[in-house]
């Protein structure tokens, strides 16, 4: 399932228009920070999805009927680029647990690449609702193989992917590849093309370079 809140007008379409601008992502930390409330919009549009259970909360002059979420939620994202969003779903979900991937490309001489996952830091996922992040999903081929890893650690209630921006070849990609059925797709916006060196177009560039700097 694939939900695009973009294609609703919403504080989140202007949010990403920030995000593409060139000129303003000239300022990182504002790069940063509208990731983060990207973050923070999709954490709330999550959470109409999860399990709810009815509590009573005392107040000063009563007790009133609440409802509470009733899932264990665990909060992935991919490094570098995914903090910032991470971030965001973690100020909204501020008692969820936490996994870290670290996922790269490898780069032949050839100009080639493979996706590498060399380390994860993960709880168990059993039974649990897992928002795993990353601000691009290009080809998709680093968001199956930070998912499996995730499987390898217990089986998930469902795993929801949120990512700001999304090309239809990665939406494929998962859809084809990840060996689980319980998965929603969640963007802000989603673009056609990849460029030879499998960048999104137009997207917005290197996400990790923007908010942290370039590397080497």
């Amino acid at each position: 399932m694939v939900k695009n809140l973009g294609l609703q007008n919403s504080l989140l379409s202007n949010i990403i228009a920030e995000i593409r601008d060139e000129i303003i992502q000239q300022d990182s930390m504002r790069f940063r920070k509208n990731l983060e409330k990207t973050g923070e919009i999709f954490a709330y549009e999550v959470s109409k999805e999860l399990r709810y259970k009815n509590v009573e909360v005392q107040t000063p002059l009563g007790i009133a009927n609440a409802s509470v979420f009733d899932d264990t939620v665990l909060l992935a994202t991919i490094l570098r680029a995914g903090l910032p969003l991470h971030q965001g779903l973690l100020n909204f979900f501020d008692r969820a647990e936490n996994a870290f991937i670290s996922a790269y490309r490898k780069y032949e001489k050839d100009g080639s690449f493979d996706i590498k996952v060399e380390y994860i830091s993960c709880p168990s996922t059993d039974d649990k609702v897992i928002i795993i992040s990353d601000p691009m999903l290009a080809t998709g081929t680093s968001m199956v193989l930070a998912c499996k890893a995730l499987l390898e650690k217990g089986k998930p209630r469902h795993i929801h992917i949120v990512t700001t921006i999304a090309c239809t070849e990665g939406i494929d990609c998962v859809e084809k590849n990840l060996p689980y059925n319980n998965v929603t797709i969640w963007t802000g916006a989603v673009d056609e093309e990849l460029t030879v060196k499998s960048y999104i177009v137009p997207g917005l560039g290197d996400a990790g370079d923007l908010a942290f700097g370039k590397k080497e």
